[in-house]
């Protein structure tokens, strides 16, 4: 059977994959792009998009945010008819400016999570830029769509369901992310699901829900469309794929990782999150490291008390000093064995879901 498009209003996508947004610098425009040329979703992340900009360190924000218009539109000259994203967190110090830049630029979609994108729609007012908040739990679905719907008359386009095997920063509790404790993709995406119903009802209109975290095989993608997934979201199995935007000895990290490697980690924002367990994590996550600047990045972060800068470890993710880096991941990296170009992954992830459907 033939996977079904994602339908997000006149936005059609067809392959029902949406490749996630992964920062510092890991998914820009050449990933992004790849993917959409070959009918996924792209999606740029935001987050300190502009590292490798000449001002970066002394004009930071002015630096994202002409990275970040640079690279919505680089990814439309690679793909001229795709569908672009940028994933931008809600946590971040200059969230308002991002939205505004990627609204400026015509994106096709902003996902947002890291917090409760309570004022994303009046952000997108008068534009056609599709918004798709991302939730771990119906509870924090039901959240956003009451607001959305009291304060700004609408919906989400797309709900992205993030799951406990996610990498990167995650939404749930230290408890919450323990073998035996964790909750199932499956139940939270047929939670959410059940939540949204009231308000496609109440606006006419479908709000397709995807879901994310671990997925890597094409055989999951088509238990998920059963069980009423509108699409997924992969993002960790595009890092090994030679459009990738990081550094190769970040790609081979991921590629030489095994299930041991993997751990959970606290965040200098106080959030858990996952990641290698590498020289850095080892030696440096909990000794600290002195701060030689502070980006004003992400709004939870102080300086004062913080072990290390999360930008000045990403950064060095992205261009390959792996030792001194904090290398996020998702659960399942470990399967990666290979790199490969876009074209290949998206044709196995697709061939494997439709003779599972």
């Amino acid at each position: 059977m033939k996977l079904p498009p994602l339908l997000i209003g006149e936005l059609k996508a067809e392959v029902p994959i949406v490749q996630g947004g992964m920062g510092v610098g890991i998914s820009r425009s050449s990933l992004a792009g790849a993917v959409a040329n070959c009918g996924g979703i792209g999606t740029i992340s935001g987050v300190q998009i502009g590292f490798d900009e000449p001002d970066f360190e002394t004009n930071t924000l002015e630096a994202n945010v002409r990275a970040l218009k640079k690279h919505i539109r680089r990814a439309r000259e690679i793909s001229p008819n795709g569908i672009i994203a940028v994933n931008l967190m809600v946590a971040l110090s200059h969230y308002d400016e991002l939205v505004k830049a990627a609204v400026d630029e015509k994106v096709d979609m902003i996902v947002s999570g890291a917090g409760l994108p309570t004022m994303l729609p009046k952000l997108v007012e008068g534009s056609n830029v599709k918004i798709a908040p991302i939730a771990s739990s119906g509870k924090a679905a039901s959240v956003i769509c009451k607001l959305w719907d009291k304060h700004h008359k609408r919906i989400p386009d797309l709900v992205v369901v993030e799951g406990p095997d996610a990498g990167g920063h995650l939404g749930f509790k230290p408890a919450e992310l323990e073998e035996g404790k964790k909750r199932k993709l499956s139940e939270i995406l047929l939670e959410v699901i059940e939540v949204v119903k009231p308000f496609e009802e109440k606006y006419g209109k479908k709000i397709p829900v995807i879901c994310g975290g671990g997925i890597s095989e094409g055989k999951e993608i088509a238990e998920y469309i059963k069980l009423g997934a509108s699409g997924v979201q992969i993002a960790t199995r595009f890092i090994a794929t030679e459009e990738c935007d990081a550094d190769i000895k970040y790609k081979m990290s991921i590629v030489d990782a095994k299930e041991s490697d993997i751990k959970i980690v606290k965040s200098p924002v106080g959030m858990p999150g996952r990641a290698l367990n590498n020289n850095f994590i080892q030696n440096v996550h909990d000794e600290g490291v002195a701060i030689k600047k502070c980006y004003n990045c992400l709004k939870p972060c102080n300086p004062k008390n913080t072990p290390y800068c999360i930008s000045k470890a990403l950064i060095n993710a992205v261009e390959g000093d792996i030792d001194e880096a904090l290398v996020f991941t998702g659960a399942k990296s470990y399967k990666i064995n290979k790199i490969v170009k876009v074209s290949e992954l998206m044709k196995e992830l697709v061939d494997d879901a439709e003779k599972n459907l």
